[in-house]
């Protein structure tokens, strides 16, 4: 089968699995009690895969000088939340409004955006590696549960569905693009040091965004640890197999 077509295939089935799992929290109306569930597995997907997949991938490709894009990602989180958008129910729990958390779910989105744009470079430096259907594979696999993370993010902050589902499409979009900025640059710039730093810094998005804004949330509804605990340590669980589906390096 033609190169050009497959790696057309896979992008395209990767757009429709991301938006699909996007939308299901959408299509559900998830509320109350099922969206603290829900938020709480996001939380354990970005702590798993900041710890499990991309600070060990941009360590292994960058060595330990790109753990200090891993601070640089979670204070640029935080200065983004504190000068340019309200931190989510940064004010006691009665006064926290709809404001709040449609900001939280613009960072929620730029976090999970930049991750998904590498995930793209993934995918493009996997069919000059030769290793496109593994890569693939693993990819799509993630994507679920990244995708429903950001659905449940979008449904608690309150957007119409129209906006929430634009998001996701552009949310969706960032895989080809970031194959396509791959393959573009891959003679002009140093790839692999470009690569460890943009991963460690999204590392640092994604421990900002789990343990500043979502499990904050979490904690303050009470008679569900449990059910949210659990959630929680699922979402660790499912990022810990992924590293397994393409011999513990996605990111190659």
């Amino acid at each position: 089968m033609n190169t050009t077509f497959l790696f057309a295939l896979y992008a395209l089935t990767l757009v429709l699995v991301t938006l699909v799992s996007g939308i299901i929290p959408l299509a559900i109306h998830a509320h109350g009690r099922r969206i603290e569930v829900l938020l709480s597995f996001s939380a354990g997907v970005m702590l798993g895969a900041a710890f499990f997949q991309m600070t060990p991938e941009a360590i292994h490709i960058g060595g330990l000088k790109a753990l200090t894009f891993v601070l640089v990602g979670a204070l640029t989180m935080f200065l983004l939340e504190r000068f340019v958008v309200t931190h989510v129910c940064e004010e006691p729990p009665k006064d926290c409004d709809a404001h709040d958390h449609a900001s939280f779910g613009i960072v929620a989105f730029l976090g999970l955006s930049i991750h998904t744009l590498f995930d793209g470079v993934a995918l493009g430096s996997s069919f000059t590696a030769g290793i496109g259907v593994s890569v693939f594979l693993a990819i799509a696999a993630h994507k679920i549960p990244a995708s429903l993370a950001l659905g449940s993010i979008l449904a608690h902050a309150g957007y119409r569905r129209r906006t929430a589902l634009l998001l996701l499409f552009v949310f969706a979009l960032t895989i080809p693009l970031g194959a396509g900025l791959y393959f573009l640059a891959d003679n002009l710039l140093n790839g692999a040091r470009v690569t460890a730093w943009a991963l460690a810094f999204s590392a640092g998005t994604f421990l900002y965004l789990a343990l500043a804004d979502l499990l904050p949330q979490v904690h303050r509804k009470v008679g569900m640890r449990w059910r949210t605990n659990l959630a929680l340590l699922g979402g660790v669980f499912a990022m810990y197999a992924m590293r397994f589906l393409s011999g513990d390096h996605v990111h190659h």
